[in-house]
């Protein structure tokens, strides 16, 4: 006779059921805005793209402070909630600027080599901060990639002073800067955890929108 050493499988809910979670709605919300940035920047309406752009970076900080605050959550929900998080930032931080980038440069092959290191650094960062965390628990090592978009937006505020050439080459420098600051050993702290920061985000992403918006119109 043959038998079976067979063990109970544990319980898997299904995929879709964690889309009903709060803070899993708001960081998708956060990716439905990037693909608008990034959807925008191709057909190079930017001021719109750095609406998105902004908005993006709302979300995600909001998807943090939500969940904190959240009760009843399982250890799983909170383990899908950060490897969604983590795929949704390459996309946010990673592919937009450096789509953002590329179209601004007019798809020209010199603009490749930035755009591949924004986005390399971006992989590089998140691949570390997955393996070791926060160091000391509190502090992120290499600058946070939702500080890019929130740096990138602000300088874009003067992409009219100058002509499209020079301002192609701010935003390149701008933007491998930051990559070399991602991947830099430097300490920064992790602004989203503060609920304080949080609100003030919010404010700057309204006042983002308004000046943006006023300047589509």
């Amino acid at each position: 006779m043959t038998t079976y050493n067979e063990e109970p499988q544990a319980f898997q809910p299904t995929i879709l059921s964690y889309v009903k979670d709060l803070p899993n709605l708001c960081s998708l919300a956060g990716l439905a805005c990037t693909i608008l940035s990034i959807y925008f920047s191709i057909l190079g309406v930017y001021y719109a793209a750095m609406i998105g752009m902004i908005w993006a970076v709302a979300f995600d900080w909001a998807d943090g402070l939500i969940a904190r605050r959240m009760k009843g959550r399982t250890g799983d929900d909170r383990t899908f909630g950060g490897q969604l998080d983590v795929l949704i930032d390459i996309v946010s931080y990673g592919v937009a600027p450096a789509i953002l980038l590329l179209s601004f440069g007019k798809f020209e092959p010199i603009y490749l080599a930035g755009a591949f290191i924004m986005l390399a650094a971006s992989a590089i960062r998140l691949s570390y901060f997955s393996t070791f965390g926060l160091s000391g628990g509190s502090k992120y090592t290499g600058l946070a990639l939702d500080n890019n978009s929130i740096i990138l937006v602000f300088i874009f505020l003067f992409e009219s002073i100058f002509s499209a050439g020079i301002f192609s080459v701010i935003l390149y420098i701008s933007g491998v800067g930051l990559a070399a600051l991602n991947v830099s050993q430097i300490k920064t702290p992790k602004l989203s955890g503060n609920p304080v920061n949080v609100y003030i985000l919010a404010i700057y992403t309204l006042a983002i929108t308004g000046i943006y918006g006023w300047k589509l119109l």
